[in-house]
């Protein structure tokens, strides 16, 4: 079974705290004993010399007796807590802090000899079977004319430093004990701030990779987590969106090619079978024809919209005069103007006025909505068409005097194949993909399109293009 990053690093956080009172109870504790050692012996060693030094000469010079020696080595041995003896280089006790060594009470010490020790001053052990337990002992030679007269040995029991250095240590477990619960409050807190939004945020994701966009992620915090959550509950909203989108625009493309169909199909069959007379068929021929231009131009429309979802940036930029495309554009419409009586009005702010865009989209652009315009305006009317320039802008404003776009629409107009109800009486060839293509191209060129439309008065676009540097 996989496990999670989460339980893993339980299990390293587990074994960091085993490893560490490992440590502390195995290396720490053997080096802490070590270090002590040291500075004990050390510390007596220094004590060691000065008695050897002060009592231990005036002993071999016969300028002091053996209990004068002996009561001050007393008082030395009770103030350190330690033995304290003076041997003969033969290892023959001479003198003990403990008390006065009677003739048949001699201790000689077999085979001792400091000097094996080399550079060494101090050795821990029973000390040669005398002691029941370890002690650590310190031995400083006493020399006179040149010529080592004996020893001063320093006896302290390891017990002593054995339980300092276990002090030492309590106080480091007790440390670590307190890191360690201080960890376990940040364990929590990362659990509670990180691990549980991501846990959430995984099951969002996983009901999203199933197709349940409408599941919402619970995460409110305003950190990363939380603009993370954030983001993924926006991208599942967008994505419910194009999903009912797509729906929509599927099922509107099937209605718009199912009504030609249906009709070429009818009309068609009526005239094999025999339905329509001979004398009829021109009619229904051209009605057919109008449906297949109807279905031509919703596929091109299509089509042109597909380019722009796959190849937004590939534009054909080019300096050219936006006057003289809106003059050859609205020229195109002459003959449909002339038959309902609609007249263009052209107004320049300038004679030439040169913008930096792709020519052939822009000219579809002022194409698309003059279309508009001369469709949705009233017969005996006038279709205004004006250029401005502000700011490094060109504005370009179309403008009609017809039915206008009601108020609860003109969000919608730039959707794909909408169609306000008021223009479905008028517009018979229209596809609803018109002004979708007019604002994909218009934002390709990274500019803004907005409408003002009073419903009953008339509708006005207006687009903005980047003036031509040159």
């Amino acid at each position: 079974m996989n496990k999670s990053l989460y339980t893993k690093f339980l299990l390293a956080y587990l074994v960091f705290g085993i490893m560490s009172f490992i440590i502390i109870s195995t290396i720490a504790s053997e080096y802490t004993m070590k270090e002590l050692t040291t500075i004990r012996a050390e510390d007596l060693y220094k004590e060691a010399s000065l008695l050897s030094s002060k009592y231990g000469s005036a002993y071999f010079k016969n300028q002091s007796t053996v209990e004068s020696v002996q009561t001050n080595l007393s008082a030395i041995a009770t103030s350190i807590s330690a033995d304290i003896w003076i041997v003969d280089p033969a290892g023959r006790l001479l003198i003990s802090s403990e008390g006065t060594i009677a003739n048949d009470e001699q201790v000689i010490l077999t085979s001792f000899d400091p000097t094996l020790s080399g550079s060494r001053y101090y050795q821990i052990g029973n000390f040669y079977d005398l002691y029941s337990e370890d002690v650590l002992t310190v031995y400083s030679p006493i020399t006179s004319n040149f010529r080592v007269r004996g020893y001063v040995l320093i006896h302290t029991p390891m017990s002593g430093l054995v339980e300092y250095r276990d002090k030492v240590l309590n106080i480091s477990y007790m440390s670590l004990l307190v890191i360690f619960i201080m960890s376990l409050i940040i364990l929590g807190v990362f659990t509670w701030i990180v691990y549980i939004p991501l846990k959430k945020i995984t099951l969002a994701a996983n009901e999203y990779a199933k197709g349940n966009l409408k599941y919402a992620l619970n995460v409110t915090s305003e950190d990363e987590i939380g603009h993370l959550a954030a983001s993924l509950n926006y991208m599942s909203s967008e994505l419910s969106k194009s999903e009912e989108y797509q729906k929509k625009f599927i099922s509107n493309i099937s209605h718009d090619f199912r009504s030609p169909l249906t009709s070429i199909k009818g009309y068609l069959e009526a005239i094999l079978d025999g339905t329509i007379p001979p004398e009829m068929q021109e009619k229904y021929l051209n009605i057919v024809l109008f449906e297949t231009e109807r279905l031509n131009k919703l596929t091109s429309s299509l089509l042109t919209l597909n380019n722009f979802d796959i190849n937004k940036n590939l534009l054909d930029i080019v300096d050219f005069d936006i006057n003289s495309i809106i003059k050859s554009t609205a020229a195109a419409f002459e003959g449909t103007c002339r038959g309902k009586k609609i007249s263009i009005n052209l107004t320049f702010a300038s004679k030439d006025m040169y913008v930096s865009a792709d020519v052939g989209k822009i000219q579809q652009v002022l194409y698309n909505l003059l279309d508009n315009a001369i469709k949705f305006s009233h017969n005996n009317s006038t279709i205004y068409v004006e250029t401005t320039e502000k700011n490094e802008k060109i504005f370009v404003s179309v403008k009609d005097t017809g039915i206008g776009i009601p108020k609860d629409s003109l969000k919608k107009i730039w959707e794909r194949f909408y169609k306000t109800d008021l223009s479905r009486g008028k517009d018979k060839r229209g596809t609803g993909l018109g002004l979708s293509i007019v604002k994909e191209i218009i934002q390709s060129h990274g500019e803004h399109i907005n409408v003002i439309s009073t419903e009953g008065v008339g509708t006005e676009f207006i687009f903005t293009l980047p003036k031509s540097k040159k």
